[in-house]
This record gives C-alpha cells, structure tokens and sequence, in this order.
C-alpha cells in the first residue's frame, strides 16, 4: 500500500519535463514583468515616501509629505479638469467615429478596401511625426487657418486660445487612433448574422431600430474592449500635449501625465513626481474596474 502511494505521487518524468518547459517559455514573460512592470512601480511607491533632487544631490526620506502637498497643491485640480475633459472628449469622439467609419466601412463596395487602408494609415504614422504635421497645420499663418481665409474665414490661433488648444489636441490624438477602433469594430460588425437583420426587415423594423436592437447589443462586448483601452490611453497622453501645447495656454490643457513628467523632470521634484504617478494609477485601477464592473449590465454575450 506504502509503495502504491509513493508511485501516485511521484510525477512522472515526462511531466516534469513538461512543467520545466512550460516555465522555460513564461520565463521571458515574467522577467519582463518584473523588471519592467512590479520594479518600477515598487519603486515608485518607495520614491514617493523621499524627495529626491537631483541636481543638488539629496535623498531624504519626507514620509507622508509628498501626500500632504498633493492635496495642498492649488494646480491639482485644473491638471485633474483637464485631464477628464480630455479624456471624455477624447473617448466620445474615437469611439463614435470609429464606429461611424466602421458601418459605412462595412459594405461590398468597389475600392472599399483601399478607404480602409487610408483611414488606418495614422495608426502607423510615428506619433511625435504625426503631432508635428498637426502642430504646423494648426498654428495662426498654418494650412488649416490658409484654407480658411480662402472661404473668408478668419481662424482663430487654434493652440493659444483657451478652449480651442484643447479642442485641438482631442482631435489630432482622435484621428491619429480612430483607425484601430475602426477595425476592431469592423471586426464585430462582420460577426453579427445577417439573417437576424433580414428577421427584422420582414418584421418592419427600421434601419435605426436594427441599429439600436441588434448592433448594438451584439457588438457591445467590442465597445466595452474599446472603451476601455481608449480611455487608459487617453490618461496616459503625453507627446501631444508637449509638441502642440506644452500644457497652455496657462495650465489649460496640462494633463496628469505631463505634468507628473514636468514636476519630476523640469523641476527635479521625483518625490513629488512618484506620488503623482500613483494618483494616476490609482485613477486608471478605478476606471477599469468600474467599467468592467458595468460589463455585467450593459455588455450583452450570446452565451
């Protein structure tokens, strides 16, 4: 009986060949995400308990300080103003263009293919490239101001007046990621069944109420996906605000992730800096546990 147990559990060799293998090919993985990934954000939460200077050479340990003057800090709150009306402008916009290109997109049409191409040709473009075309299209004598004055408009200086400087950024990063979310919804669109439309039409349903009945309801778990992806990306733009606005006019369009970066590398605050990037992590841990949360009420599975 005692050796029988022993052979139950003994593995064989062949097995543990196969688990050594199994954690050979995660090993790359997993080092990754240790190195790149739990390290520096173990890190962080340790920077953010010093105040760290650079240039004067210093590394003292602040406690809680960091913590203190996050929520003294009288530019918080426009940063946290800009940053949602960014984002809300930023999500609405992609995903309501996206998914507009996708229905027009989804047809057997001649050369449909080629507008494909075209509208996900930005999501391969070098973003800083990409932003410095839009900067120099964007500024008071640029092409977009030229096309203007030919119609007698006259255009406003789209990055040095209030509101417009956002307006900008919202659509220059929409555009720039509008064709992946297109895809991605051209994907769902594809997967719908077409005899639940011709159900519909027989029954006298609307174009519109095909849309909002059938659509909707069997792409909503592409819209969750994509919802969540554009809103994390959307708290952590950075290369277009600091090549088209630098954060201004004022602080107007300075949005957490700049201005985390212009606290920890133009005033060589890292402490500070640190505490703020936990702030940002937290509000991104929140947001995608909320929406996940939602999935439950508003994501609709055929199974």
């Amino acid at each position: 009986m005692t050796l029988v147990r022993q052979r139950a559990g003994r593995r064989p060799a062949y097995a543990r060949r196969d688990a050594w293998s199994g954690y050979v090919f995660i090993a790359p993985q997993l080092l990754g995400i240790v190195l790149f990934v739990l390290a520096p954000l173990g890190l962080i939460f340790y920077y953010s308990f010093h105040e760290w200077n650079v240039l004067a050479g210093s590394f003292t340990f602040v406690g809680l300080e960091n913590v203190e003057r996050l929520f003294d800090d009288p530019q918080l709150v426009p940063v946290l103003r800009a940053t949602a009306v960014f984002s809300l402008g930023l999500v609405v916009l992609n995903l309501s263009l996206a998914l507009l290109l996708a229905v027009m997109l989804n047809r057997t049409l001649r050369g449909i293919t080629a507008f494909r191409t075209i509208f996900f040709s930005p999501v391969v473009i070098s973003l800083v490239a990409w932003t410095i075309v839009w900067g120099f299209l964007l500024q008071n004598d640029g092409g977009i101001n030229g096309a203007l004055s030919v119609l007698g408009i006259d255009g406003p200086n789209w990055l040095r007046e209030g509101w417009g400087a956002m307006i900008a950024v919202i659509v220059v990063q929409a555009f720039k990621n509008v064709g992946l979310n297109m895809v991605l919804f051209l994907s769902a669109l594809q997967g719908v069944p077409k005899d639940l439309y011709e159900a519909a039409e027989i029954d006298g349903a609307t174009p519109r109420q095909s849309f909002l009945r059938i659509t909707l309801p069997l792409i909503s778990p592409m819209i969750m996906l994509t919802s969540i992806i554009t809103i994390v990306g959307s708290l952590q733009v950075f290369a277009q605000v600091a090549v088209l606005t630098q954060g201004g006019p004022g602080i107007s369009t300075t949005v957490l992730v700049y201005y985390l970066v212009q606290q920890s590398f133009d005033f060589h605050q890292f402490g500070y800096g640190s505490t703020l990037a936990i702030l940002l992590f937290l509000i991104v841990l929140v947001l995608t546990i909320v929406q996940w949360q939602m999935r439950k009420r508003w994501v609709f599975y055929e199974n």
